[in-house]
């Protein structure tokens, strides 16, 4: 798998991911002081903050793996996989926000701000009209409702789909990763016969080896026992 950074774009995803999970945390407080009455100004300041700092997060992260990308430095199934996991991060704020501006609107799980209440139109948090919802009819609040959860819905779709995706791709890396070991151990079971191999024609150099020294000698004693009866057998004719 090409490495971009030295992993430095997926420690930022990891981030990002983090960061996320903050806002959804920091959005479920603030749920829980609307429903106590309580002043949730403060969290919803910080709230605002961290979103914009998470859009700015995801785009930079999107604009290295573009330029990753065009410029062939990684794999083009990482590149997907890595497009898929910033395509997964744009949902989420979407989801991010629509919870965000749905929880400022909407005061009470009952969705007080949309459905009708006695005087006609939606409350905002503190019991009085909401500027949102002040020159709205009740069709028109309906029918707002059913957009903003149609939105949602949207977004849970898209974050379905981009799921599914990833999991198709995780089953295609196992598979390879499957083939890979497998020729792995063809590989290793390869070098383990060639190595007992290698093993029996050494020992088979060396009994060859041995074999011709002794040969060797028996050969030099047998030419010099020929010598010696040469020696024996012919007259000396020298002068005497």
């Amino acid at each position: 798998m090409a490495v971009f950074g030295g992993d430095s774009w997926l420690s930022d995803h990891d981030a990002c991911v983090r960061l996320g999970q903050t806002i959804m945390e920091l959005v479920n407080e603030r749920d829980r002081l609307q429903r106590a009455g309580s002043n949730h100004s403060k969290i919803n300041a910080d709230i605002r903050s961290n979103i914009r700092r998470y859009q700015q997060d995801v785009q930079l992260l999107d604009q290295k793996l573009k330029k990753a990308s065009n410029s062939y430095h990684l794999t083009q199934r990482e590149a997907e996989r890595r497009r898929a996991l910033v395509e997964n991060l744009y949902a989420k704020e979407k989801i991010m926000n629509e919870s965000f501006r749905k929880d400022i609107m909407y005061t009470a799980p009952e969705r007080t701000s949309l459905l009708p209440s006695t005087s006609g139109f939606g409350q905002d948090g503190w019991g009085g009209v909401s500027e949102d919802t002040r020159n709205l009819s009740i069709n028109e609040l309906q029918q707002e409702q059913q957009r903003l959860i149609q939105e949602q819905d949207d977004g849970l779709d898209e974050l379905s789909a981009i799921i599914s995706k990833q999991k198709r791709m995780g089953q295609l890396i196992g598979q390879e990763v499957d083939e890979h070991i497998e020729i792995i151990d063809d590989i290793t079971s390869h070098v383990g016969k060639t190595d007992q191999r290698l093993i029996r024609e050494t020992k088979h150099a060396r009994k060859v080896t041995e074999k011709a020294k002794d040969c060797t000698f028996i050969t030099i004693i047998i030419l010099l026992l020929v010598a010696i009866v040469i020696i024996a057998v012919i007259p000396y004719n020298g002068k005497g």
